[in-house]
């Protein structure tokens, strides 16, 4: 078996300091401005930037930003092609493995996960070609086997990023708990996973690429954290009962 690191996945020091208070009101607000200009033709990027800008925001709280914010056309969109968890007995699940296994063991870990106005969880954790199994994964690959055992789930792909560091190994791990699911299991190792899962159905992926590409999606890391993490950190920008002594 691969070694694993005991780590806590996408933590960060400051981010007690820069996501709950006085930090936490104003994102909120930032996030209210930044769609206000995303329904009006303004691209993410240069949104956030200028309101990051505006309110003297971090790098990180930046990132959290352009993760949870998304037009309300485009949330539309995405939330039009949702398939509800009873659906996942009707098919085979086309799942975005890093994006999955990285949020619950992000959710593991008592890092931070953003809600994203399209509902999704994000994180903040940052791949970036580098990754490396720790004490989580296993964890991680055991509520994925729950659920699927739960959902009824007939069949399911992982298609993992080849370029990324340690991906056989993630392959090795996801096939060996898979052998206990009692479903025919797949790992795929491909060039870009974005590129693969694009045009798919019954995709699992918290992506906003994939997600406006796919025909349809399922928000299993959402269902896994609520019905297994209780204790998870998440923050929600929209929720308008933040206060600054929260």
């Amino acid at each position: 078996m691969a070694s694993k690191k005991t780590t806590r996945r996408g933590f960060a020091s400051g981010d007690r300091r820069d996501f709950s208070g006085e930090a936490l009101v104003k994102l909120g607000e930032a996030q209210e401005e930044i769609q206000w200009l995303l329904g009006r033709g303004y691209r993410i990027g240069p949104a956030v930037d200028f309101i990051g800008s505006h309110y003297q925001l971090s790098s990180r709280q930046r990132t959290a930003l352009q993760r949870a914010c998304s037009s309300s056309k485009l949330r539309k969109r995405r939330l039009s092609r949702l398939l509800q968890p009873e659906a996942a007995c009707g098919g085979c699940m086309h799942i975005d493995g890093f994006n999955l296994v990285i949020t619950l063991e992000v959710a593991l870990s008592g890092s931070l996960l953003i809600l994203g106005s399209d509902g999704v969880l994000r994180d903040l954790a940052g791949l970036r070609g580098t990754y490396f199994l720790i004490d989580q994964t296993e964890k991680a690959l055991s509520l994925i086997g729950k659920t699927f055992r739960e959902l009824s789930v007939p069949e399911a792909v992982f298609y993992l990023d080849a370029p990324v560091s340690n991906s056989g190994r993630l392959k090795s791990r996801i096939l060996e708990h898979a052998s206990g699911w009692g479903m025919p299991v797949k790992v795929e190792l491909v060039p870009n996973s974005d590129v693969v899962l694009s045009g798919m159905e019954r995709v699992v992926t918290g992506d906003s690429v994939i997600l406006d590409r796919c025909t349809s999606w399922f928000n299993l890391s959402r269902k896994i954290v609520a019905d297994n993490i209780r204790d998870a950190w998440i923050v929600d920008l929209e929720d308008k009962k933040i206060t600054a002594t929260d």
